[in-house]
């Protein structure tokens, strides 16, 4: 009898405990709010990969909070001009934005950091620059200047060199060509005879088509056969040395970002770390059919040659002592970045470079019919039209 007494009484303890718990977690955690951000792209939405690490970051985090954090995504000039949007973040316009740091190089060149310098980094090494290199802590000291705080959002890979209405074989070639470049690229080029032009992406396409320009570069494959370059310029060059590894970010206003509860940083910053590997992936994916697609349309392929990398090469290191001597913010994250990328280079050069050559030269065509390899280099161009 008292057994039953006891198990009934420990019954009911139990329930009334399980009631309980919702309860007090409610009073332990209050209710997370409802919040509603605007985020200012600089890219346009037909360039749907670029654009789109934007709606990736939108979406995780509605799904992640229930709809309560919620971030409206606006392209370039719907709210402010592209170029504009580190401004709008920085004066409180909107809260966030969607952009590459270089493209303010004419506030400070020290923002080509965020994004990418000439003969810098890959892709992956620029992530381990960020994340584990401590370069991710650099830039937010330096960005504190702008009332923002930035977190890796995108990342294109290697881009291509360029369209050119001419062949390009030596560094005399590049003398007096006006080109469509900006930042620290255009001053690199500047130093071997080339004319930096600064043109929006919208406009690229008329000046190329009028000759206004003699050349321009913008991605890779898959966004460049969208823009159309290919019908008004026939030679299509690489790799664009000036963008090795280029990283988008989301720039966010640093006081907005105080004021979040720790539930939703965290969520924001996960949002983030998925579209900056998102971007890489669909590019990835996406430009080996577009580059196929153009050459198949009669684009000419063309490597730089070695003489012009070479030239280009040194004065990149030019450019780099000059601004270092007269920039102490430059300097300062200059001097660690490149000795993380010279240290990344003896690395991948021992692993990666050799698998990557190997399987870019070996001859698949053969191994594909034979089972067998040749052993013979391939010729990039006639791969491409396979």
């Amino acid at each position: 009898m008292q057994r039953r007494k006891f198990l009934s009484n420990a019954g009911t303890a139990l329930a009334v405990g399980a009631a309980s718990i919702p309860a007090i977690t409610s009073a332990q955690t209050p209710a997370l709010p409802i919040i509603k951000w605007r985020l200012t792209s600089s890219f346009p939405k037909s360039l749907d990969t670029i654009f789109g690490a934007a709606d990736v970051i939108s979406k995780r985090v509605a799904v992640a909070t229930g709809g309560k954090f919620q971030i409206q995504v606006f392209a370039a000039g719907e709210i402010v001009p592209g170029p504009s949007a580190l401004d709008a973040v920085k004066d409180g316009t909107v809260e966030c934005c969607h952009t590459a740091p270089y493209y303010y190089f004419g506030k400070d060149a020290t923002f080509a950091f965020g994004t990418a310098l000439p003969f810098g980094l890959n892709a992956r090494q620029q992530n381990a620059w960020m994340y584990h290199g401590g370069g991710l802590a650099l830039m937010r000291e330096f960005y504190k200047d702008y009332n923002i705080i930035n977190f890796p959002s995108g990342n294109t890979g290697a881009q291509m060199g360029g369209w050119f209405r001419k062949e390009i074989k030596t560094v005399a070639d590049l003398k007096g060509l006006k080109m469509r470049i900006a930042g620290l690229a255009g001053r690199v080029l500047s130093k071997v005879g080339v004319v930096p032009q600064q043109i929006s992406g919208g406009d690229i396409y008329p000046a190329l088509e009028k000759g206004t320009i003699d050349a321009a570069e913008w991605v890779g494959p898959y966004d460049d056969e969208k823009l159309g370059f290919n019908k008004v310029a026939k030679y299509y060059y690489y790799p664009g040395w000036w963008e090795g590894g280029p990283q988008l970010d989301l720039f966010v206003n640093i006081k907005q970002w105080e004021a979040l509860p720790p539930e939703y940083k965290s969520i924001l910053e996960s949002a983030c770390a998925e579209a900056n590997v998102d971007m890489l992936a669909k590019y990835d994916a996406v430009n080996p059919a577009a580059l196929r697609r153009l050459v198949g349309q009669g684009v000419q392929l063309r490597p730089f040659s070695r003489e012009i990398l070479n030239a280009c090469y040194a004065a990149a290191n030019a450019v780099y002592a000059e601004e270092a001597e007269k920039n102490a913010k430059f300097k300062k994250i200059y001097e660690p970045w490149k000795k993380f990328r010279d240290e990344q280079i003896l690395w991948f050069r021992v692993a990666e470079q050799n698998f990557d050559s190997f399987m870019a030269t070996v001859d698949q065509a053969t191994e594909k019919t034979s089972g067998k390899t040749s052993g013979k280099p391939s010729d990039k161009a006639a791969d491409v039209k396979k």
